[in-house]
C-alpha cells in the first residue's frame, strides 16, 4: 500500500483515524495497539508472506535490546554479544534478501559458476533493518533505556508512516512519544497540511517527471540527442527529489497527525553550492545514521588523513550498496567519494572563494551526472547515456521526441525548478513583515486544500504512481 493510492487515501487512513481517535487519550496502550495493528496490516498489504520477516526482525531487536542495556551485574561481554547478534542477524538478512543474487551474478561474471537465487526483495527492508539496529546500539550506548514491552518496540520499528521509505527514525527521539505523546488539533492540522503538500509533490511533479525519465532512459543511449539526454537526466533529477521528499513530507505529516515528531529528511538540497553541502541537505536521516554508526566508530575525523580517507571510502561503498545490489550503485557511491575527498583535500578552498552561483552550477552538474548512474540498469548504459549528454550519441542536438516532451511537460518542469527553491520561507517572512498574522494561519490550509483537490484529480485520471525508494 502506498500513500498516494485510493486504498490508502479513501479507506485505510480515514478508517484508522476514526478508530484511533474514538479511543480516549488516557487509554494510550489501546491507541498504540491500534497503530501497531494498522502498521502490520499496512506492510502486509503488499506482501503478506514477507510479514514474518518484519516480525522476526522486531523480535531479534527486542531480545538483543534487553541484553544490550546497562544493568547491575550484567557483564560487558554479554552486552557486546547482544549488539553483535543484532548486527549479524540484521545485516545477514539484508545480505540474503538484497545481495545474494548480486554476489552470485558477480561470481558468474568472474568465471565462478554459482546458482543465482530468485529472492523477492521485501519492501523497505533496508529502512526497518537500520532502524532496529539503531535501537539496540543506542540502548548499548546508554542513550535509551531497554524497552520491556515488546509491543512498544514493534510499534517503533513498524510504525507505518516511515516503515517502508523513511525517514530513519532514532528510538531516542520517539521513545517518550510512544508512551506519553499528546495529540492535539493544532499538530493534527499542521500534519494534514504537510501530508497534502507531500501528496501534491508526488502526484503533480514527481509522477510527471517520472514519465519523461522512463521514456528517455528506455531508449538506447546511442539514439539520444544532446538535449534529449539532458532532458531525461534533469527529469530524473527532479523525479527522485520530489518523489522521495514527498514521501518524507507525507511520513512527517502523518506522524504529526498521530502525535509523533519525525526528523526532517530534506532541506532543499538542490540549492547547494558544494557536494559536501548537498549531503547535509539530502536524505539527512541516512547520512546521520552512517555518520553515527559507521564513520565515527571507525575513528571519524579523529585519526590520520590516511585512516580518515579509509573511513570515508567505507561509508560511501556501504552507502552505494545500501541503495541497491547493482554495480551502478557502487559507481554512484564512488563518484560521490571522489567529489567529497576532492572538496576536502584539493579544490574545496578554491570553491569557497568562488561566487556561490559557480558552486551551485558545479554541484548540480555533478549531481545530475550521479543520478544518471543511479537510474541506469548497467554501468555501460550509464556511460553511454552520459556520452550522449556530451554529443556521443551521434544524433545531433534535437529530435522530434525531445521537442514532444519539452512541449508536453514544460509547465511541470518550470514548477519543479520553482519548487526546488525555499520560496515558502520567503513568503512567510514577507507576510510577517506586513503583520499578516491571519494569513499565516489560514493561507497554508487553503493552499493545502487546493493541492489535495488537484492530487485527488490526478489520482483519478492517472495510472503512473510508483515510489522510487520502495525498492530500497
Amino acid at each position: 500500500m502506498v500513500f498516494s493510492s485510493v486504498s490508502f487515501l479513501i479507506f485505510f487512513l480515514p478508517l484508522l483515524l476514526l478508530v484511533y481517535y474514538a479511543v480516549p487519550r488516557r487509554f494510550r496502550w489501546m491507541r498504540n495497539l491500534i497503530l501497531l495493528a494498522a502498521s502490520l496490516f499496512f506492510y502486509g498489504w503488499g506482501g503478506p508472506r514477507l510479514l514474518p520477516l518484519l516480525l522476526g526482525s522486531i523480535a531479534v531487536n527486542y531480545i538483543c535490546g534487553l541484553f544490550a542495556g546497562e544493568r547491575q551485574g550484567r557483564a560487558l561481554s554479554v552486552r557486546k554479544t547482544a549488539v553483535a547478534a543484532a548486527v549479524v542477524i540484521g545485516i545477514g538478512l539484508l545480505i540474503v534478501f538484497k545481495y545474494a543474487g548480486f554476489f552470485a551474478r558477480t561470481a558468474n561474471a568472474l568465471g565462478m559458476p554459482l546458482p543465482v537465487p530468485e529472492i523477492v526483495l521485501p519492501i523497505g527492508i533496508s529502512f526497518f533493518t537500520f532502524q532496529g539496529l539503531s535501537y539496540v546500539i543506542d540502548v548499548y550506548r546508554g542513550k535509551a533505556a531497554p524497552q520491556r514491552n515488546p509491543l512498544n518496540v514493534a510499534l517503533y520499528i513498524s510504525l507505518f508512516p516511515q516503515l517502508v521509505a523513511g525517514p530513519i527514525v532514532r528510538y531516542e527521539t520517539v521513545s517518550d512519544a510512544i508512551l506519553e505523546r499528546q495529540e492535539n488539533l493544532s499538530e493534527f492540522s499542521d500534519g494534514a497540511v504537510r501530508f497534502s503538500v507531500g501528496l501534491a509533490k508526488k502526484m503533480l511533479l514527481a509522477n510527471a517527471m517520472g514519465e519523461v525519465a522512463d521514456a528517455i532512459f528506455g531508449l538506447w543511449p546511442s539514439t539520444l540527442p544532446v538535449v534529449g539526454a539532458w532532458l531525461g537526466a534533469i527529469a530524473y533529477t527532479f523525479q527522485i527529489y520530489f518523489d522521495f521528499s514527498a514521501y518524507s513530507d507525507m511520513a512527517i505529516g502523518l506522524g504529526r497527525m498521530f502525535g509523533f515528531t519525525f526528523c526532517e529528511n530534506f532541506n532543499y538540497p538542490y540549492i547547494s553550492a558544494s557536494i559536501t553541502e548537498f549531503w547535509r541537505r539530502w536524505h539527512i536521516s541516512l547520512s546521520v545514521w552512517f555518520r553515527d554508526y559507521v564513520y565515527i566508530p571507525l575513528g571519524g575525523n579523529r585519526c590520520s588523513n590516511a585512516r580518515r580517507i579509509r573511513n570515508v571510502a567505507i561509508v560511501w561503498l556501504l552507502t552505494g550498496l545500501w541503495h541497491g545490489a547493482n554495480w551502478t550503485f557502487v559507481l554512484w557511491g564512488l563518484w560521490f567519494l571522489v567529489l567529497l575527498l576532492g572538496e576536502r583535500y584539493v579544490w574545496g578552498k578554491l570553491l569557497d572563494r568562488l561566487p556561490r552561483a559557480v558552486g551551485h552550477i558545479y554541484t548540480m552538474a555533478a549531481v545530475i551526472l550521479s543520478w544518471v548512474m543511479f537510474r541506469s540498469d548497467t554501468v555501460s548504459r550509464a556511460f553511454g547515456f552520459i556520452g550522449s549528454m556530451f554529443g556521443g550519441g551521434g544524433t545531433g542536438w534535437f529530435t522530434d521526441i525531445t521537442i514532444y516532451y519539452l512541449r508536453r511537460y514544460l509547465p511541470e518542469l518550470i514548477l519543479c525548478v520553482i519548487g526546488a527553491f525555499p520560496l515558502k520561507g520567503a513568503v512567510v517572512r514577507f507576510l510577517e513583515k506586513r503583520g499578516a498574522q491571519g494569513a499565516l494561519i489560514w493561507l497554508p490550509k487553503l493552499y493545502a486544500l487546493a493541492l489535495l483537490a488537484l492530487s485527488y484529480w490526478k489520482l483519478a485520471v492517472g495510472s503512473f504512481n510508483p515510489f522510487i525508494y520502495f525498492q530500497f
